[in-house]
C-alpha cells in the first residue's frame, strides 16, 4: 500500500516519518481504516496516519464534533480535560483552539485531572459537551478521545454513530482551522477540583476511627491531588517512584492495574511498611486495582471481587435508608456473584452492554422518570461508581469507598480476603476471569471477524452443558445491538466473547461457579485451554 498523497503534503515532520517506515505492513496499518469510534471514544496508537492519533485526526474529530454540537438545541460550550499521557496537552489544546474558532465557548482545565472530573465539570458548567484526551488504562504508545453529552455521559450508541457521521464528513485536513485566531478560552483551575472533591466526599460511608495502613500509587497518572485528598486523615503512603505524572510510564510494563505487575512496587513498599491495602488507579483515575494483606501475603482483587465486596458494604452501612428503588447497574460480562448478593438483599439488578457509558445512560433515565435510584455501577474491569456526581466509572469515589471498606472489616477483625471467603461460602465460589488475544492489524481484524463467525456457528459443539446462547448482536431486551456472544451453562457459569472496542484484540470472558476454588480451577484450564487452541489455530 502506497501513502496517500495528502499526508506527505502536511508537514515536514509528519512527512519525515512516513518516509521513514520501510515495513509495507506498518504503513498499511496507518491506512487501512480510519480511526472511528468504539468502546471508550477514539482511541489508537500516537504516530502518523488515519489509523493513529495525531494532531491531524484529533483536529478532524474536533471539527466533526465541533458541527455536531452546532446541529444540536443545546448550549453551544464544551469543556476539555486531559490526562498525563504523551501529548495529551497538546492535543486538548488544538481541540480547544478548533473548538473556539467555531465559535463555541471553550472551557479548558489548566492542569491534568481525572476522567470522573471532567464528567462532573460537564454538569457544573452546564456545557452542551465534554472532551477527555486520554487512552485510559492503554499502554504508552497509547492516546484518545472520549466525547460527553450535556449530561456528563460518554455518547451511547446512536450519538456516537450521528457524531461519527460528522466527523467523516470532514474530508479535507485544509477544511479544519488549526491556526485560526479567535474565540475565546476560559481557564478552569483548581476550584473546580475542590467541588469534585467535595461531592465525592458526600458518598462517605464509614468514619470511624481505624489504624489501617494503606499504600497508594497514581501509576504516573492524574489520581494524586484528588486521591490523597479524600483519603486525608488516613494512614496513607504515597508511592514515590510512580508519584509524579509521566506519558513514559517508566516504572511499569503497563500503567493497568488489571495487570498483575502493575502494582509489584507498590506491594513491595507495603511490605516495608506493613500496610494492610495497596491501591493503584490508572492513568485517567477511572479504574482502580486493590491488593490486601491476608495471613502475611499481599491478594490482588479482581475487579468483580471488589464488585461484590462493595455492593455487601454498602447494603451493611445503608441498610435502614434502602428501598425498593435501589439498583445495581452492571455489564453483561461482569460476574453474577455481587448481583446475587444485591437480589437477596431486595435490591433490583440490571445489566448493560461492556463500556461505563451504558451505566451513565441508566443513571439519567432514573432521574427522569423516578422509579428507580442508584446505588452503584460497576464493571469486571475495575470501574466502579458510587453516587451521581459523575457519569462515568470514578476510581476517586472508589478508593474512598474501598478505603472505608477495608476499616470497616478490620475493625471487625478481618480482612476484605475474610469477607470475600465470607461471600462465597453463602452463594459459592466464583472463578471470574478475562483472557485477551491481541491481533494486530488488518490482518488481525480479519481473524478477530473469522473467529466470532466460527463462535457463533460453533459455539455449543465447542462447549459442553450450554443451556442457551445470548447473541447481542441480534438484540437483547432493550439493549442496542453488539458483537457480543454468551455461552450459558446449565449451572449458571458462562463464557462471553467479544472484540475489544479499544484495542485489536478479542477478549474472552470466564465466570465458573463451582463448590470449591480447586473444582473452579480445574473447570477453568479446561475450558481455557480449549479456547486458546482455537484462537491460536
Amino acid at each position: 500500500m502506497k501513502i496517500p498523497s495528502p499526508w506527505l503534503e502536511l508537514d515536514d515532520e509528519t512527512t519525515a516519518e512516513l518516509l521513514a517506515i520501510k515495513d509495507e505492513n506498518e504503513i498499511n496499518d496507518r491506512f487501512y481504516k480510519k480511526l472511528s469510534f468504539g468502546t471508550g471514544g477514539l482511541r489508537g496508537i500516537m504516530g502518523a496516519g488515519e489509523n493513529r492519533m495525531n494532531r491531524y485526526t484529533v483536529g478532524k474529530a474536533t471539527l466533526g464534533i465541533a458541527n455536531y454540537i452546532k446541529s444540536k438545541p443545546i448550549p453551544q460550550s464544551v469543556v476539555i480535560a486531559f490526562d498525563s499521557r504523551l501529548k495529551s496537552a497538546e492535543f486538548a489544546s488544538v481541540a480547544a483552539g478548533i473548538f473556539a474558532a467555531k465559535g463555541l465557548e471553550v472551557f479548558l482545565f489548566e492542569t491534568l485531572v481525572p476522567v470522573p472530573v471532567l464528567s462532573f465539570a460537564v454538569r457544573k458548567l452546564k456545557t452542551g459537551a465534554g472532551i477527555m484526551i486520554t487512552a485510559s488504562h492503554n499502554p504508552k504508545e497509547y492516546n484518545g478521545y472520549k466525547v460527553y453529552d450535556r449530561t456528563g455521559c460518554q455518547l451511547c450508541t446512536s450519538d456516537a454513530l450521528e457524531a461519527q457521521r460528522f466527523i467523516n464528513e470532514v474530508s479535507d485536513y485544509s477544511s479544519v482551522p488549526f491556526e485560526a485566531d479567535g474565540g475565546k478560552i476560559n481557564y478552569v483551575g483548581e476550584e473546580l477540583l475542590e467541588r469534585f472533591c467535595t461531592e465525592v466526599k458526600k458518598q462517605s460511608l464509614f468514619e470511624e476511627k481505624s489504624d489501617l495502613k494503606i499504600v497508594y500509587t497514581p501509576l504516573h497518572g492524574t489520581g494524586l491531588v484528588p486521591v490523597t485528598r479524600v483519603l486525608r486523615g488516613l494512614d496513607v503512603t504515597v508511592l514515590s517512584e510512580q508519584k509524579d505524572p509521566n506519558g513514559n510510564f517508566p516504572t511499569v510494563r503497563s500503567p493497568n492495574p488489571e495487570e498483575k505487575d502493575a502494582l509489584n512496587l507498590a506491594i513491595e513498599k507495603a511490605k516495608s511498611t506493613g500496610a494492610d491495602i495497596v491501591l493503584g488507579t490508572d492513568p485517567d483515575c477511572d479504574r482502580v486495582g486493590v491488593a490486601v494483606r491476608h495471613n502475611g501475603e499481599y491478594v490482588l482483587l479482581s475487579g468483580n471481587q471488589v464488585g461484590a465486596l462493595l455492593i455487601r458494604f454498602i447494603i451493611e452501612t445503608r441498610r435502614e435508608s434502602l428501598s425498593e428503588k435501589d439498583t445495581v447497574i452492571k455489564t453483561i460480562v461482569t460476574s453474577e456473584l455481587g448481583a446475587n448478593i444485591a437480589r437477596d438483599a431486595g435490591l433490583n439488578v440490571e445489566d448493560t452492554l461492556t463500556g461505563f457509558k451504558y451505566i451513565g445512560d441508566k443513571i439519567n433515565k432514573y432521574e427522569a422518570d423516578e422509579k428507580r435510584r442508584f446505588l452503584i455501577g460497576y464493571e469486571e474491569s475495575y470501574g466502579y461508581l458510587v453516587g451521581t456526581h459523575a457519569r462515568d466509572k470514578d476510581g476517586v469515589v472508589s478508593s474512598m469507598l474501598i478505603c472505608q471498606m477495608a476499616a470497616y472489616f478490620k475493625n471487625k477483625g478481618k480482612t476484605l480476603v475474610d469477607a470475600l471467603d465470607e461471600i462465597y461460602v453463602k452463594y459459592g465460589y466464583y472463578l471470574d476471569s478475562l483472557s485477551s488475544f491481541t491481533l494486530k492489524g488488518e490482518d488481525g481484524a480479519k481473524r478477530i471477524e473469522e473467529l466470532m463467525k466460527l463462535f457463533r456457528a460453533d459455539g455449543k459443539k465447542i462447549f459442553t452443558g450450554i443451556e442457551k446462547v445470548l447473541d447481542y448482536s441480534l438484540g437483547i431486551d432493550d439493549l442496542p445491538k453488539e458483537n457480543v456472544l454468551k455461552f450459558i451453562f446449565t449451572d449458571g457459569s458462562w463464557i462471553a466473547v467479544r472484540p475489544s472496542g479499544t484495542e485489536p484484540k478479542i477478549k474472552v470472558y470466564f465466570s465458573i461457579k463451582e463448590k470449591s476454588k480447586e473444582q473452579a480451577e480445574f473447570r477453568f484450564s479446561s475450558i481455557s485451554e480449549k479456547i486458546e487452541k482455537i484462537i491460536n489455530a
